[in-house]
């Protein structure tokens, strides 16, 4: 179990202004921000970023999407990191995600669903590792 998560605030959170009330969110839910920027991916680091769906249907849609817009990009400290933020972002389709989270609050739908959380220790670092140097990690 690791200490550090990584998430994204995707662009249709960016776009409808929602990134304090996600950040005011997580940070009440006991999570440190260790590394945080607005950046926008290309199309070519969102195919690397995703690489891992590039044989699902839903691959090109997803990777355009996410370089269509701003994101902020961060990494999140607390204990059980990965485990409780994915609690905290709930379901991926909005619909389905818990009252109170964050996805049910601020996602569009399926597809524009506000937030990334990363789904283990080892896609954190990873995750983490893809945006930050570690000189902007504290």
């Amino acid at each position: 179990m690791s200490n550090i998560t990584f998430t994204m605030i995707k662009p249709d959170a960016v776009q409808d202004g929602h990134i304090g009330a996600i950040l005011n969110q997580i940070t009440e839910a006991g999570f440190k921000i260790k590394a945080m920027k607005l950046t926008q991916l290309t199309v070519d680091d969102a195919k690397k970023f995703y690489e891992i769906h590039a044989e699902r249907p839903f691959y090109m849609e997803l990777v355009e999407f996410m370089s269509s817009g701003p994101i902020v990009a961060a990494i999140l400290e607390k204990d059980n990191a990965v485990e409780d933020f994915r609690k905290l972002i709930g379901a991926t389709n909005p619909a389905e995600a818990a009252e109170g989270t964050i996805r049910q609050k601020f996602a569009r739908s399926i597809g524009e669903n506000a937030v990334h959380g990363s789904d283990s220790d080892e896609n954190a670092k990873i995750e983490a590792d893809f945006h930050f140097a570690g000189r902007e990690v504290f």
